[in-house]
């Protein structure tokens, strides 16, 4: 018997198929595209989520040793924010809707403050991020500026929910993605009717909420169809990807903490409480684990940082590994290695799409700082790698101003294979990290135990902690040099905000 979990992520899907016990038997993934209509819109196609779903279904199914038979039961993973509009035959809207990334409501939002204390509004729904991206404001965009629209619709949905949908037919979300609604209260575990009333919107179009584990029902006949599966196979409601990252990362007891280090990065911690600080604002989901909530502060531009560096100074690199086979990413590793630390006296300020509430102006963009004829390539990869580090370093400090942060941190994504940047992180954090067996699949993992416990093959989500397995502990071996470079690094980000401000 066996698990099926999607990972529904901001660059694709990843289909990840799990044995009973937890173990990862093999893994797709399928890519989708973003669009970016103007300045401000991020934008997906929820078919092309649905498309990436059955391809990489269809791929895992076509691999020797695979079948389809034994699988049992399916729970998403999804990018978080979503806002998917539905008529009253349930029907899609709007063929591309904004994701979590999308800030094109900011008008809509500062509107709402003019009569609503932020602080307020933050320290009861843990909404951290800058307001324009909460589903409650992408919402109040639609009234205002596709009012035909917004007649129309009977619901909305997030990303996973979409999917469900399609899976089962049944129209709800789970407790972890409505948190990101902006119009949830953390404490009552529930919408939050006075923010509603305030923005105008009706009770009704806000999906119902149910638990991660609760099973929403059996594949459609049509879903079964298109992804060759039985109908008899159960779906889970799944989880916001936060949450779900932090479970498959070992995050779901008080104190224990992940690091994301992906297209955007976060640092999170898992706690019985959630973590709410106004001066520097971090965002809290409801765990996918009853009773838990993880608390993170992010950077919104990490790995889509380097993937700049690598497009605009590593074409010769991208045009060798086409033809070789070979990472490119890994090449950029060894030659950042070329480079000492501090990359001889550059820095590179990571904020390439924009400030988080840790900066001192969400409107700030990156840069690179005290560049000298004689800096190579190598350096400026170096920089790039430190200052994501360091950009980290901060939501680092600052989460440890509310609570007492275990070690080691694992790491999980795409940044954690490279054992140049796992030392980089140690030393710029001070602390010790750890990279696990499960790295680029704690989301998947996360999914497949909702999947494992709601339908009753696992008892408890205390299996996970059996199935990491430690590949590498890293000590900080030159915290000290970090130090010094970390002053210098911190005035970047008040020069890029002035600048952006002027």
């Amino acid at each position: 018997m066996a698990i099926l979990a999607y990972d529904l992520g901001t660059s694709g899907n990843k289909a990840s198929l799990y044995e009973n016990d937890g173990t990862l038997l093999a893994a797709v993934f399928e890519g989708y595209d973003t669009f970016y209509p103007q300045s401000g819109f991020h934008e997906q196609k929820p078919e092309d989520w649905k498309k990436a779903v059955i391809a990489s279904t269809r791929k895992l199914l076509a691999m020797p040793g695979v079948s389809a038979e034994t699988i049992t039961c399916i729970a998403l993973s999804g990018h978080s924010l979503g806002c998917v509009p539905l008529d009253e035959n349930n029907q899609l809207l709007l063929d591309s809707t904004p994701i979590w990334s999308d800030s094109r409501a900011k008008t809509q939002a500062d509107r709402f403050f003019l009569t609503r204390d932020y602080s307020q509004w933050y320290l009861k729904t843990g909404a951290g991020f800058p307001p324009a991206h909460y589903t409650i404001f992408k919402l109040l965009w639609y009234r205002e500026n596709l009012p035909e629209l917004f007649a129309r619709m009977k619901t909305f949905l997030g990303t996973k929910d979409f999917i469900n949908f399609w899976l089962t037919g049944r129209i709800a979300t789970d407790f972890s993605y409505a948190s990101g609604t902006g119009a949830y209260s953390l404490k009552d575990w529930d919408y939050d009717q006075e923010i509603i009333d305030a923005s105008g919107l009706p009770r009704g179009i806000f999906p119902e909420i149910l638990p991660s584990t609760e099973i929403l029902g059996s594949l459609t006949p049509e879903a079964a169809s298109e992804l060759g599966l039985p109908e008899t196979v159960k779906v889970v409601a799944g989880g916001v990807d936060n949450s779900c990252m932090a479970l498959g990362a070992r995050a779901f007891k008080n104190g224990r903490s992940y690091a994301s280090l992906g297209s955007s990065s976060w640092i999170a911690v898992s706690d019985e409480k959630p973590l709410l600080d106004t001066n520097f604002f971090p965002y809290v989901f409801a765990h996918v684990v009853p009773g838990q909530f993880a608390s993170a502060t992010a950077i919104f531009s990490a790995g889509t940082t380097l993937k700049w560096i690598r497009d605009f100074c590593c074409a010769d690199l991208i045009e060798e590994c086409e033809k070789t086979g070979e990472n490119v990413y890994a090449k950029m590793m060894a030659l950042a290695n070329d480079s000492p630390i501090g990359a001889r006296g550059l820095l590179l300020n990571p904020s390439f799409a924009g400030g988080s509430c840790l900066e001192p102006s969400s409107e700030m963009r990156g840069g690179i700082f005290n560049l000298d004829l004689s800096h190579s390539r190598a350096d400026i990869i170096r920089a790039g790698l430190e200052g994501i580090a360091l950009n980290l370093r901060k939501a680092l400090d600052a989460l440890g101003t509310l609570t007492q942060i275990a070690e080691p941190i694992v790491l999980v994504g795409g940044g954690a294979i490279s054992p140049i940047w796992r030392q980089i992180y140690a030393d710029a954090w001070n602390k010790i990290v750890e990279k696990t067996n499960i790295d680029q699949e704690a989301a998947s993992l996360g999914a497949a135990a909702l999947a494992a416990v709601g339908t009753g093959i696992w008892d408890s989500f205390e299996i996970i902690d059996h199935i990491h397995q430690t590949q590498d502990l890293i000590l900080p071996k030159n915290p000290d040099a970090y130090e010094s470079i970390l002053k210098k690094f911190m005035k970047t980000a008040e020069m890029l905000s002035e600048l952006a401000n002027a």
